[in-house]
């Protein structure tokens, strides 16, 4: 009986000792979906490079980055709550947030409008207002063509001035070439693409250079899930913009990353698709506030933007869409060049 006791005794006295260490031993990371903007690119290389360093595991959190087909898509599934955060275009979320979609933008990615407008030099077209009587192809509920009138207006054009063509976004090139529209619109990370096809015949406005600046690309959660789980999306945040701070820095073993977790990707392209991106990142505010800050002013006026142009059918306080509180302040873009072609 003694023997059984003691035996009794010291086992207890070793689970004492090791209560501590399993109690210190880490909860089960929490699994985040988030829909990204379109299939993965350069563009999206940070997530998949923090991905692969661990960092969102360390940071309790496992991430499943799910593909969609545009803003719309991505803005979508957040405010459905089927996917907890997502990537997309602020004008796009501000719209749907208007139409009762709780969405709440918590990183900018795209400080600068990443839309471009393409053409034939041969058409003759060098400008905004050389498009009047012109045919330009994009899917439906397109962004760019949502925004178009803001763009033309800002040119002295009258927006209806132009003939929309319905293409899919794979066809755009194909139908620049035969000529079946006179331009299109396109992200400038894919400015590469386009001018390896095009070459000495490309020509191209920025919409950033033409008037038209409206935050592009920023991260959004649901609110919902944002109010019941403020750190969880803080430790998003923390390590997505840590992530995008690295891959500026030396983008080679980031671009990897997203190369080895994607098949079908090639380096060169995606490494030139993420030079393009750094462009689109940097501002003054990216430099001198944080990387990822939305700067309340651009924010109201891209607020009256989207008021104007798309119409919202339930104002709201901008304040209310976006919070720049998980942002690391010692965490700041740099200037960036752009690269020729």
């Amino acid at each position: 009986m003694r023997t059984r006791l003691t035996s009794a005794l010291l086992g207890a006295l070793a689970a004492l000792a090791f209560a501590p260490f399993l109690a210190a031993a880490p909860a089960a990371a929490q699994r985040i979906n988030f829909a990204l903007n379109w299939v993965a690119g350069g563009d999206h290389a940070p997530y998949f490079y923090a991905l692969r360093q661990g960092w969102y595991r360390e940071a309790g959190i496992e991430v499943d980055f799910e593909q969609s087909r545009g803003s719309a898509v991505s803005a979508q599934r957040v405010g459905a709550g089927t996917s907890q955060l997502g990537l997309s275009d602020m004008a796009v979320v501000l719209n749907a947030r208007g139409r009762g979609a709780e969405l709440v933008a918590v990183m900018n990615v795209y400080a600068n409008s990443p839309q471009g407008l393409y053409w034939l030099n041969s058409s003759g077209i060098r400008s905004v207002r050389d498009l009047a009587g012109r045919r330009i192809g994009n899917p439906p509920g397109d962004a760019a063509r949502v925004m178009w009138p803001a763009l033309a207006r800002a040119n002295g054009i009258d927006p209806a001035s132009v003939t929309w063509v319905n293409i899919d976004a794979n066809a755009k090139l194909a139908a620049l070439r035969a000529g079946t529209i006179d331009a299109t619109t396109s992200f400038y990370n894919l400015h590469h693409v386009f001018s390896r096809e095009l070459g000495e015949n490309m020509g191209f406005l920025a919409w950033r250079d033409a008037g038209l600046n409206p935050y592009g690309n920023s991260i959004i959660v649901n609110g919902a899930y944002l109010r019941a789980n403020r750190e969880r999306v803080a430790a998003f945040v923390r390590v997505t913009q840590r992530a995008f701070r690295a891959c500026v820095d030396n983008p080679q073993p980031c671009v990897q990353a997203l190369v080895d977790a994607q098949g079908g990707l090639r380096m060169d392209n995606e490494m030139t698709n993420w030079q393009l991106v750094t462009v689109l990142m940097s501002d003054e505010t990216s430099r001198t506030r944080a990387l990822g800050w939305h700067d309340d002013a651009r924010m109201a006026n891209d607020y009256r933007l989207v008021q104007e142009v798309v119409g919202l059918e339930r104002p709201f306080e901008i304040r209310e869409a976006y919070t720049n509180e998980f942002l690391d302040t010692n965490i700041r873009m740099v200037a960036v060049e752009q690269p020729r072609f």
